[in-house]
């Protein structure tokens, strides 16, 4: 019997199964504050370009994630493109200058509460030095032909701002010169001392109309050419108020529209928020070490053909990385925030990888749960020393714990995202957790327990089950909506008594999410 049991148990292991409960507590105390609760992870979100701004669907999801996700900027790609109608020569060989649609595109912005991050590019045809271009949709990636032309471009830019919007406002915003420019006939067929000098010409060119206006950059992909930014800067005493650049958790490369050449979800345990980090150390070492990082672009993948965007992993990977990066960054730009995203063209179906946190139907990926339940934090963040969890307090008196498990169960280099991630992937149990908060002011309160983890708000999962359809009917997107809507999974009424102390005990699984709130 005995021989039996050990047998048993030899099985259940090598299954995954943890005999002996593991308990992780998280103790708190209601009157032992940290302080302010960084809110960095929703300074900035991003999206695909200008031009996709201009669609009602496009707007409609924008809206939304602004009310439940309160990000406060913006940043795209193409706001000088072709599309957008910006710059023309007419046959004097003068230049023209049209905001018809960047002034629908930024009314629009504005008119919800968001500000524009601003990216410089790409080159308008009548100002570019030649014909190379990105995306479909054909983003010129070539250096002026013309330096003072491209100067005077941005200071005309930048002028109908100012006129528009007033000079307050602007002095609100980020001006970034150009996107991934060490990517060599990616996004900039020039060098890296044209990249530069694009810059110089660029910031001086906003300077000339406000010197309090930010500009910065350079928007490398790879957590590129920092100190060499800041060098240049310095000794050519060219503006800069802050660095940006971009990082994603995959192993080999940086641009691939269609995800044909594959990826590979990094294990390294410091991916993306190590480097953030170490930007930060470069700017701290530097000759001017005030300067703000903003890490303009980030995500677990940097193809919109990766479906470890649609997974239930998404979620639990985007609150890893950014308690790890703290306070080294001041925004962590999470790229994009729809599916309606057309680098490679118009995506054929409804869950393909794409880099939202709403699909291109508005159905809300667990990405978005993840950032819908970080805004549900207070603004006052308790004392706490557990690395996979947030505390915090509002000003009603409410209490919030977002709390979770991050395992990569990623099988290694031999398997590729785009062959893992679609599969059905059922959770592994990871124990209890035990949460105990003290001096809790007596009185009546909700408990309201929320989740992400599998298929829970994992609309992958509920598409899954109907088969991977290619293309969804109305009813289908409706039932996929209200099987992965957000409400909490229970709600239970409770009394806080003279002991004024809270307990609460948990079952979590690998990469699940949960939310507590106690409120009044």
């Amino acid at each position: 019997m005995m021989k039996k049991t050990i047998f048993i148990k030899i099985i259940l292991l090598l299954m995954g199964f943890n005999l002996i409960a593991q308990v992780r507590t998280i103790k708190l105390d209601y009157n032992q504050v940290s302080g302010n609760l960084n809110t960095m992870f929703k300074e900035c979100i991003g999206a695909g370009r200008a031009n996709e701004g201009l669609r009602a669907d496009w707007q409609q999801q924008l809206a939304l994630v602004k009310k439940e996700c309160d990000f406060k900027y913006i940043r795209m790609h193409g706001l000088l493109t072709d599309d957008m109608a910006v710059y023309r020569v007419n046959s004097k060989g003068e230049a023209e200058y049209n905001y018809q649609y960047v002034d629908v595109l930024y009314d629009y912005i504005l008119s919800i509460g968001m500000k524009p991050f601003v990216e410089l590019g790409f080159m308008p045809s009548a100002l570019a030095s030649g014909d190379k271009t990105v995306f479909w949709w054909k983003g010129n990636i070539t250096p002026p032909k013309d330096y003072d032309k491209w100067g005077e471009l941005i200071q005309n830019l930048t002028e109908h701002f100012t006129e528009r919007y007033g000079s307050e406002e602007v002095k609100t915003w980020y001006f970034e010169v150009w996107n991934e420019p060490n990517l060599k006939d990616g996004f900039w067929s020039g060098t890296q001392e044209e990249y530069f000098k694009l810059y110089d010409y660029a910031v001086r060119a906003v300077k000339r109309v406000n010197a309090l206006y930010k500009v910065g950059g350079p928007a490398t992909a790879g957590n590129a050419w920092v100190s060499e930014t800041i060098e240049y800067c310095d000794t050519n005493n060219t503006p800069i108020d802050f660095i940006s650049t971009h990082d994603y958790g995959v192993k080999h490369g940086y641009l691939d529209e269609t995800g044909t050449s594959g990826t590979i979800l990094n294990k390294d345990e410091w991916s993306v928020s190590g480097k953030v980090i170490n930007s930060r150390k470069q700017i701290t070492e530097s000759t001017k070490p005030e300067l703000e990082l903003h890490y303009t672009e980030w995500s677990s993948s940097y193809t919109p053909s990766d479906p470890i965007h649609d997974s239930y992993h998404q979620a639990a990977y985007i609150l890893e990385k950014v308690k790890q990066v703290g306070n080294a960054a001041n925004s962590m730009s999470y790229w994009v925030f729809t599916d309606i995203f057309e680098e490679a063209g118009p995506r054929f179906k409804p869950f393909h990888g794409g880099f939202g946190l709403l699909n291109m139907q508005g159905i809300k990926k667990p990405s978005y749960f993840a950032y819908h339940f970080l805004n549900k934090l207070g603004n006052i963040e308790l004392k706490n020393n557990d690395k996979r969890s947030w505390a915090s307090k509002n000003s009603k008196g409410s209490l919030q714990l977002l709390m979770w498990d991050f395992t990569n169960t990623h099988p290694g280099d031999s398997v590729l995202n785009q062959t893992y991630y679609i599969k059905d992937l059922p959770s592994k149990p990871k124990g209890h957790v035990k949460v105990e908060i003290s001096d809790i002011p007596k009185g009546k309160y909700y408990l309201k327990t929320y989740k992400i983890g599998y298929k829970v708000n994992d609309a992958y999962a509920t598409y899954l089950s109907m088969n991977k359809p290619n293309q969804l009917t109305k009813q289908q997107v409706e039932t996929i909506k209200e099987q992965n809507n957000g409400a909490p999974i229970s709600v239970e009424s409770i009394t806080i008594n003279k002991a004024r102390s809270f307990i609460k005990e948990l079952e979590i699984n690998e990469n699940d999410v949960f939310l507590l709130t106690l409120e009044k």
